[in-house]
């Protein structure tokens, strides 16, 4: 199992199955149990909040008890906003879905169970748990729903296991403009806007120079950019020489 089984524990709205079935399939996990839902199974409204997510529906293991659900487990986490009469380890998502992840790679299977809407998961539950889940939520509305859970956990797995980066710039048909292009841009708006009688007075021309090279070599030009800027420039001209 390279992915860990989200158990929803005696779900009571379908809505709620669906909408977790369509938030695990979103960040690559398909392993879904059902512990007890309260409506039946297999469910009709499930199936039409999945919204294209089914495939996890049909492959949910169903079964009566926690502890069926979690039985192949060895590492299982309980997730719970409330605080528990229960000594143990608590993680937020993202270090839970990081030793989740590297437990997975030394070949254990991990489940992570998520609580019934009304309450949550009963102590009974969190017992057969070997850690707990808690996301850093406002202490005067901490409760998530079902689906919403579901859903930041599995970010936070998506997160760790693909080294998404932090930020990132996606280059759309072009690339990072190099010294020689902006130096040039930089000579032509030189030229251009000393024609026009910019730099003045002639004291204070040097450094208004240099502060305009300053500001190309400080922007993060790509190639079109040099030639956007390129563009208007010489459009100036022509538009003044007409005049």
């Amino acid at each position: 199992m390279s992915r860990p089984a989200f158990v929803l524990v005696r779900p009571q709205m379908g809505e709620n199955i669906g909408a977790a079935a369509r938030a695990m399939l979103n960040f690559g996990l398909d392993r879904m149990r059902v512990v007890g839902p309260r409506d039946g199974w297999p469910n009709e409204r499930a199936v039409a909040l999945a919204s294209g997510a089914g495939r996890v529906l049909d492959a949910a293991m169903v079964t009566e008890t926690t502890a069926e659900a979690v039985a192949d487990a060895q590492w299982v986490l309980a997730t719970t906003a409330r605080d528990r009469d229960l000594t143990k380890p608590i993680y937020t998502p993202e270090a839970a879905m990081t030793e989740a992840r590297d437990r997975i790679a030394a070949g254990q299977r991990v489940a992570v169970l998520f609580g019934p809407e009304r309450a949550g998961l009963e102590n009974d539950d969190i017992a057969t748990a070997n850690a707990i889940v808690s996301v850093p939520t406002n202490p005067d509305f901490a409760s998530l729903n079902l689906a919403q859970c579901v859903l930041l956990t599995g970010y936070e797995w998506r997160r760790v296991t693909t080294g998404a980066a932090g930020a990132e710039t996606r280059m759309a048909g072009t690339d990072w403009a190099n010294a020689a292009e902006i130096a040039a841009l930089g000579d032509h708006f030189e030229e251009r806007l000393g024609q026009a009688g910019f730099f003045f007075p002639e004291a204070k021309a040097p450094a208004m120079k240099r502060h305009l090279r300053n500001l190309w070599s400080r922007m993060p030009l790509t190639r079109a950019d040099v030639q956007t800027f390129h563009g208007m420039m010489r459009q100036m001209v022509r538009w003044k020489e007409r005049g």
